[in-house]
């Protein structure tokens, strides 16, 4: 019998390459290994229609996307799980098709409401203790090491190579495009919360009185140490 014909993988676009397809998605954002939007609908009864629509584009396409429903707010994420759960070609084109239905539904685009947190365990041996969270979560391996609900629903868990731990180990990364970060940065710091830009701008270490951390990631990618 002949070997059965496997598909080939979709290429992953770089991020010079998703950069330039975003410039002309301004309702779009990318974001770990996604392009993601909120779109704000005038009643909840439009939003439900705006994901019948985009639902009738997804099977046409055969890209199907994340969809969460609150009220009047859809939210939206496109990425190619058969590609490592990356940005590929397809996604591109399934979210020019998203914005096409959301404009004809008279959605308004809200991007910036699109948060992505993850939950960071500062560790010297991230193989050490990778497989308990796995397995105990019921979660995948993701693309650096990460973990990540097969699902799509709950926060991907990054382990944070560190020879220096904190003493909370456990951390947020809340990770927002540029676009977004400035006036959360400008809000955070006026509460009185120590920040530290020295790694900016990809990221800002936040610590609040009692000496926990939170990262406020302001581009696609991990911090190597705290």
């Amino acid at each position: 019998m002949p070997e059965p014909v496997v598909p080939e993988k979709p290429a992953v676009l770089t991020r010079p390459q998703i950069d330039e397809a975003l410039a002309g998605l301004p309702d779009w954002r990318y974001r770990l290994g996604g392009l993601v939007t909120v779109y704000k609908l005038p009643t909840a009864a439009k939003a439900l229609d705006l994901i019948a629509a985009v639902g009738r584009s997804a099977e046409e396409q055969n890209h199907h996307p994340d969809l969460d429903w609150r009220f009047n707010r859809v939210f939206i994420r496109f990425t190619s799980h058969d590609a490592g759960t990356e940005v590929t070609q397809r996604d591109i084109t399934a979210a020019k098709s998203a914005s096409s239905e959301a404009e004809a539904a008279g959605a308004t685009p809200e991007p910036g409401l699109y948060r992505t947190i993850e939950v960071a365990i500062d560790t010297a041996d991230p193989a050490e203790i990778s497989e308990v969270w796995r397995v105990a979560l019921g979660y995948k391996k993701g693309r650096y090491g990460d973990l990540v609900d097969p699902y799509g629903r709950g926060p991907s868990l990054w382990f944070q190579k560190t020879s220096t731990p904190s003493p909370n180990r456990l951390h947020l990364d809340i990770h927002r495009s540029k676009e977004e970060s400035g006036g959360v940065l400008e809000k955070t710091a006026g509460t009185g919360a120590l920040m530290d830009y020295g790694h900016a701008p990809h990221w800002v270490v936040v610590t609040d009185s009692q000496g926990n951390r939170l990262c406020l990631c302001t581009e696609e990618g991990h911090e190597p140490d705290l």
